[in-house]
């Protein structure tokens, strides 16, 4: 959530619309206009101050610089480029990948394969500046924009770009073209996206994981193609609520003991932020299971959940886990036509327990 102490940003999407029309303008009066004010898609007015021009005979660059405000966006202080140059005539608006931009390889995502990894409301807003540049000059809007990113391919790594089937490069996002601190809605968009690939690729089987050492182990566990993983980080109930509306006909939701222990105490969200694992739930379900007083109040009194684990070695606490995660997670798929699984490995990526057991 957002708070008075955090700084909000702008999107990648934002940016290049700022640098498209300062571009554009450039082209047609000479003159980059700086800052470059544009209009956001909720209405608000918003000002750039450009880092880079160019301007040549037939075409004209502008840059800004990406400022996530507090976000820890991995675009933050990246440098977005815009290249604009007149299109043919009734051509429209024609987009490009520049250097740093990927391209879209696999259906489900909201543009299609063969075409630049530019959102829809970027577009729409880039369009929208160029209309009313065009407007403002008298002549018909054609246009050749070629939007890039400085060093965009390898912070492209650093995302779920390449899982998705993005090659090249990082996208250009943005909804309203502001990001709120920590909202984490552009993970979110990720999961969904990952989500919506699974299902335009007709994947039978996908799988979201905590973290990478478990999604590398259920990987190797079911022989899973990549673009099956969807990193889904402690936002599970995003991702069953999301599968329940759109559903695939096998998930395994995989993790480690205390993020599964979470869920199974009817947590959707695992972050830490959100509360830790209740100790008193965990020695109840273990009294449930065979441990004595003595045993039930160590668990109890653990430093960590790892700790209440080894406490219990010698209890099935860990499949006990499993299943009760499982009935809160299948509480959440609802009726959706869904084949579940919930599998727990340890920190070195060995499965622990799985509910139900494979037949």
């Amino acid at each position: 959530m957002d708070t008075p102490s955090l700084r909000r940003g702008w999107t990648t999407g934002a940016c290049a619309t700022a640098a498209v029309r300062a571009a554009a303008t450039a082209l047609l009066t000479g003159q980059f206009p700086d800052p470059c004010t544009i209009r956001l898609p909720g209405g608000q007015t918003a000002g750039f101050a450009l880092a880079a021009t160019k301007l040549l005979p037939k075409a004209a660059m502008a840059a800004v610089v990406k400022d996530a405000g507090d976000d820890p966006d991995v675009t933050h202080g990246a440098l977005i480029r815009a290249t604009v140059s007149p299109g043919a005539a009734g051509s429209g608006i024609t987009f490009r990948a520049g250097s740093g931009v990927g391209m879209v390889t696999l259906p489900g995502l909201p543009i299609p394969p063969g075409e630049p990894a530019i959102n829809p409301v970027p577009r729409r807003m880039m369009t929208e500046a160029l209309q009313a540049v065009s407007a403002e000059a008298g002549i018909a809007c054609d246009w050749v924009v070629e939007i890039g990113v400085d060093d965009g391919e390898r912070l492209a790594e650093k995302t779920l770009n390449p899982r998705l089937g993005i090659r090249g490069g990082l996208s250009i996002l943005g909804t309203t073209g502001i990001v709120i601190p920590f909202s984490c809605s552009a993970w979110i968009d990720s999961i969904h996206r990952g989500i919506d690939v699974a299902r335009a690729l007709a994947l039978p089987h996908v799988a979201a994981a905590t973290g990478r050492t478990s999604e590398e182990a259920v990987q190797a566990l079911y022989g899973l193609p990549e673009p099956a993983l969807i990193d889904m980080g402690d936002f599970v109930g995003g991702t069953l609520k999301y599968l329940r509306r759109h559903p695939v006909p096998r998930v395994t939701i995989a993790g480690g003991p205390a993020k599964m222990t979470k869920l199974a105490q009817g947590r959707l969200d695992l972050h830490s932020k959100r509360g830790a694992v209740d100790s008193a739930v965990l020695a109840n379900l273990a009294r449930s299971i065979g441990a004595d007083e003595a045993l039930a109040g160590a668990i109890e009194g653990a430093n960590t959940t790892l700790h209440a684990f080894e406490l219990a070695a010698n209890l099935p606490l860990a499949a006990a886990i499993a299943e009760r995660a499982h009935a809160i997670a299948q509480d959440v798929l609802g009726d959706a036509p869904i084949a579940l699984d919930i599998l727990i490995f340890d920190r070195t990526g060995k499965l622990i327990a799985r509910h139900p057991q494979p037949a």
